[in-house]
């Protein structure tokens, strides 16, 4: 039997991660979270505030200039390092004053080194499309659009709680191809009493409307969301696993290749490069209320995260202070945190990536790869390790495998 990883690739362990160390600190990504939107949706557990669809001036001035600062007081992290791409999330940044997008991103220019040709994507709603500020925010320098979608029905976008119905989401795609070579979907399927026939509707339009990528989700009930108290009626398990099957069946026949577990696009350019970092265990700075970071130098990975809150962020600002938590991964835990990540990519990853983005040696996923082997979740495929097409319908089965307490 072939090992999963190469015998000969694997190298002593090291007594600690601080003694391996990282040859050099993976690629750097910029996260900016803009925390407003008009409704919180009953499925949301993000970091989401509703502002009735308008934002103060003054409050937008004010966060602006915390963004601004927090990127400043992050510099000595990341200094000189290149950023390969930015991500502006939310809540909803297609709520943000086109003038804040062209001074945020000018701001960003100024104290970072951006990458030439970096991706640099913002997350819009159909309810706030127009068509001047998409163009004004391409003018500023978004080269990459992603609408939030999830349904072309509109009985299922009001079961959601979405402020869209579908003839807004199919003039915020027709805007948004007018402006964006890059389009990227949203969409969610085991619906409230969502059918079969019905999410394949919903595939179906989206892969006929031309754009180039789609993120297909499974709706979750999340903890601390309405949805969770109160469950809404939803497909059974059997159902589910009939809609994921047919998401990737319908968009595997329209072209988009399946690239990781919610991802599909047609063509390598058109796959979410920012996505790319966090999945292959890179470097991300995140600013703005309740983002997250993990950042690296030579010794040490940690992760951190500002205060949530837009109030106590902007609160914080103003004394200096952004981030609410900070830690340091230890060695033990790393080796799940790679692969919770790198394990989402359908291709997975060269065994030599473990190591530069660790530190560690492979000998410390050895023993837990070799069981997801024996039960057919895992393999070696022209020289990348991956899940199984079983692993990836029982990825959580799989990832357990490289937590802490599973080889305890």
């Amino acid at each position: 039997m072939i090992p999963i990883i190469p015998v000969a690739a694997v190298a002593p362990a090291p007594t600690s991660a601080a003694s391996s160390g990282l040859v050099a600190p993976p690629p750097l990504a910029l996260y900016v979270h803009w925390p407003w939107c008009v409704k919180k949706c009953p499925y949301c557990d993000f970091n989401s505030h509703e502002s009735g669809g308008v934002v103060d001036d003054e409050l937008e001035r004010a966060y602006l200039a915390a963004l601004i600062a927090d990127i400043e007081a992050a510099l000595p992290q990341i200094w000189n390092r290149p950023v390969i791409s930015v991500f502006i999330g939310g809540g909803t940044p297609s709520l943000m004053r086109a003038e804040t997008a062209d001074a945020l991103l000018a701001a960003i220019r100024m104290r970072l080194p951006l990458h030439p040709g970096a991706e640099v994507t913002l997350e819009a709603n159909p309810g706030t499309a127009e068509a001047a500020k998409f163009a004004a925010f391409r003018a500023a320098g978004v080269t990459r659009l992603s609408i939030g979608v999830q349904s072309f029905a509109d009985d299922k976008l009001a079961a959601l709680g979405r402020i869209h119905d579908s003839a807004e989401a199919r003039r915020a795609i027709e805007m948004a191809q007018r402006n964006f070579e890059r389009v990227n979907l949203d969409l969610m399927y085991a619906l409230p009493q969502q059918t079969l026939e019905q999410a394949e509707q919903d595939i179906a339009t989206a892969s006929a409307s031309g754009v180039g990528h789609i993120s297909a989700y499974h709706l979750t009930l999340e903890p601390n969301t309405p949805f969770h108290h109160a469950p809404p009626p939803l497909p059974d398990d059997d159902l589910a696993a009939d809609m994921q099957e047919m998401v990737e069946g319908r968009l595997a026949a329209a072209g988009f290749g399946h690239y990781e577990t919610s991802a599909f696009a047609r063509g390598a350019d058109q796959r979410c490069q920012h996505n790319l970092n966090y999945w292959t265990f890179g470097d991300y700075l995140g600013i703005g209320a309740g983002a997250h970071g993990k950042l690296s130098n030579h010794e040490t990975i940690w992760r951190e995260a500002r205060h949530r809150n837009p109030r106590a962020y902007l609160a914080g600002a103003a004394r200096g202070d952004f981030i609410s938590t900070r830690r340091n991964i230890s060695r033990a835990d790393l080796p799940g945190e790679f692969m919770m990540n790198a394990l989402r990519l359908n291709d997975g990853f060269p065994p030599g990536l473990f190591t530069e983005r660790t530190g560690l040696p492979l000998a410390a996923i050895e023993e837990s790869a070799l069981a997801a082997r024996r039960e057919g979740l895992l393999e070696t495929v022209d020289g990348h390790v991956r899940p199984t097409p079983r692993g990836r319908r029982f990825l959580n089965r799989l990832l357990a495998g490289f937590l802490p307490e599973a080889g305890a």
